[in-house]
């Protein structure tokens, strides 16, 4: 008996010391990377942003086509077959050429209701890359709290793989009772069964952060924190209404919401100066079809607008104005609302975790000890001990899921700012 726990000392202390077991993420290779280098990743290599960037270069080429004018048209004909002289192309022969000229500041307005296509696309991209940069960012902390229980777990699970042989060899000498070595076995398996499903949530997040920054599948990206903001109290210390002000100018849902509104107004205008009708200046020659040799003359036509003075485009147009307004008002009540909650979300996040003694978890630590020396002198039982051994998880946890719910909500303010304000 006196020999178990001993290797129990010597294991449980092997728990505490500095060095690090190799995890078995390790084996593949492991790219260590600061926020700051995982988000210039990003901005360089997502696919998402390079395929949106498109977007922009193709609302830019509409603008192309919208300054350029109406080709002319030219017409020739010949005469085919004369009945009465029974000769094929003869000379007879008519030429005519014609110009649109549209009216209404028809180009103009269509320049302007290009010009502001592209307004929205590049708004669009910045809210893809506001989007997909919060999700960029959390992924990257709860990765990096995740590989700290992580760690945990694998101390733990390798104390107690050392200890199952040694307690089983214990009860075939009959040092031990079955029951404690049964316990000990009991607790691995959980320990080993909990940290396959942490494994399986880390690789979830771990592919979905490689895909934003294109990285090597196979790979394991560990992510370097820093975590200075965890000790402050930054949420309480920052004015409310600061925050609405800053979302309602640097949100681009909301500026692509308000592009919206002049994209519309422009297209009425349009559609209003469509309701005008073009004129058509066009230039004819007739060598010998008309009641003078070589006739010419110049024209004019204009479409009547008695029927079609574009009723139906001007009427949507009109709705889709309305429509604008109504749906950027409620992108205000929306960017109010959800900086509000994420505020008063981050604020409980941050004075729960505020809470906590600092010394808490060293504390715990050293207190650990004291409960292996107190095990050796048998003041306490098998159960008591694995009871403190699964508390010192449990808290270590606990507190790591603490400092990741107040780095996600102030991430997810940053996110209904529409601007890093916190956690930089």
């Amino acid at each position: 008996m006196k020999k178990a726990i001993l290797l129990l000392i010597i294991i449980l202390n092997s728990f505490f010391c500095i060095c690090q077991i190799l995890p078995a993420n390790e084996i593949q290779d492991t790219l260590k990377l600061s926020l700051n280098q995982a988000e210039n990743l990003f901005l360089n290599q997502n696919l998402d942003l390079i395929a949106q960037k498109y977007s922009i270069d193709s609302a830019k080429a509409t603008v192309i086509t919208a300054k350029l004018y109406d080709n002319p048209e030219f017409s020739y004909s010949n005469a085919l077959y004369n009945f009465h002289t029974h000769n094929f192309f003869e000379p007879e022969m008519s030429v005519q050429v014609s110009q649109l000229i549209r009216l209404a500041g028809k180009r103009n307005k269509s320049i302007d209701l290009a010009k502001s296509g592209i307004d929205i696309a590049q708004f669009q991209f910045y809210d893809l890359l506001r989007t997909l940069r919060f999700v960029l960012r959390s992924d990257f902390y709860n990765i990096y709290f995740l590989e700290q229980s992580s760690n945990l777990y694998q101390i733990e699970i390798s104390s107690l793989q050392k200890m199952v042989p040694a307690f089983e060899g214990e009860v075939k000498k009959g040092f031990m009772a079955p029951i404690d070595a049964l316990r000990i076995k009991s607790q691995l398996y959980t320990l080993q069964a909990e940290y396959d499903n942490l494994q399986t949530n880390i690789n979830n997040i771990q592919s979905e952060f490689k895909l934003l920054i294109r990285s090597n599948p196979s790979g394991y990206i560990t992510p370097v924190a820093d975590n200075s903001s965890l000790t402050d109290e930054v949420v309480s210390q920052t004015n409310y209404q600061s925050l609405i002000d800053s979302a309602l100018v640097n949100r681009p849902d909301l500026k692509a919401l308000n592009a919206g509104i002049v994209f519309s107004n422009y297209n009425l205008s349009l559609q209003k100066a469509y309701a005008k009708p073009d004129i058509t200046i066009n230039a004819n020659y007739d060598r010998l079809g008309s009641y003078v040799q070589d006739y010419n003359s110049i024209g004019i036509s204009v479409p009547l607008p008695f029927f079609n003075r574009n009723q139906g485009n001007i009427q949507n147009a009109r709705i889709q104005t309305e429509v604008s307004k109504v749906e950027y008002e409620s992108g205000l009540e929306k960017v109010r609302n959800e900086v509000t909650t994420n505020y008063i979300n981050a604020a409980r996040s941050e004075k729960l975790l505020m809470g906590f003694d600092p010394a808490f978890e060293q504390d715990m630590k050293n207190i650990i000890g004291q409960v292996t020396i107190n095990f050796q002198k048998k003041n306490i039982t098998m159960l008591e001990f694995l009871d403190f051994y699964d508390s010192y998880k449990e808290n270590v946890l606990q507190l790591n899921q603490l400092r990741f719910n107040k780095i996600s909500a102030l991430e997810q303010l940053n996110f209904s700012i529409g601007k890093i304000i916190f956690n930089q």
